[in-house]
């Protein structure tokens, strides 16, 4: 079964470092962290291919969801830490295992066409949903090691960046694909089938 490396375990985040944090950064960092913690636990359960046909929904759902939370970031003013230099938070996670496992369930519809920059660059290039949510997933584990060590600052500002250099562009290609793929499945049928549905819509009663 993949698993996204363990972040580490929960702290209670030091009053000294909390008192140096504003309220609506504190409240912004725990709201993060718990959207954070909720995105990695969808992937690594669709990653197991224990979902089925529920998968694309609720990848939809967190997709969203994450983007709502980036959204946030994105549009307060730049987090500066304290430190010139961030802090080491330990070796990268591992979310090859996560990758592996989503292009398993993904097979046959992974790969997609994507643009490098819709402003600079419109060449087209190879896209795959296994490897946005899996980029998104380390970016996002990233942030709640920082978190979880108590440096909030630390945490955000590692979020916001990565929110407007990374993650929030691939979760914003992979929200797409998704959402594609669930309209193609749901509207790509055969007009028979279509006016069989109807009249049975219609013959409830």
């Amino acid at each position: 079964m993949p698993d996204v490396p363990d972040p580490g375990p929960e702290v209670v985040v030091p009053a000294a470092v909390l008192a140096v944090v504003p309220d609506e950064l504190r409240d912004l960092a725990e709201t993060t962290a718990q959207e954070a913690r909720a995105f990695l636990d969808v992937v690594t359960e669709v990653a197991t291919g224990r979902m089925d046909e529920t998968a694309l929904s609720v990848l939809l759902l967190a997709v969203s969801q994450t983007l709502v939370t980036g959204a946030r970031l994105g549009a307060v003013a730049d987090v500066v830490p304290s430190r010139r230099f961030e802090p080491d938070a330990g070796p990268d996670p591992d979310v090859d295992p996560v990758r592996a496992g989503l292009a398993n369930v993904m097979e046959g519809l992974d790969d997609y066409a994507d643009v490098v920059d819709p402003l600079t660059n419109a060449e087209l290039v190879r896209g795959a949903l296994s490897d946005d949510l899996a980029s998104v997933a380390a970016d996002l584990v990233h942030g709640l090691r920082h978190y979880e060590r108590g440096d909030t600052t630390e945490a955000l500002w590692w979020w916001q960046f990565s929110y407007l250099s990374s993650w929030g562009l691939r979760a914003t290609a992979a929200l797409r694909v998704v959402q594609s793929l669930l309209a193609h499945l749901r509207l790509d049928v055969d007009s028979e089938t279509v006016a069989d549905a109807e009249f049975d819509a219609l013959n409830v009663l």
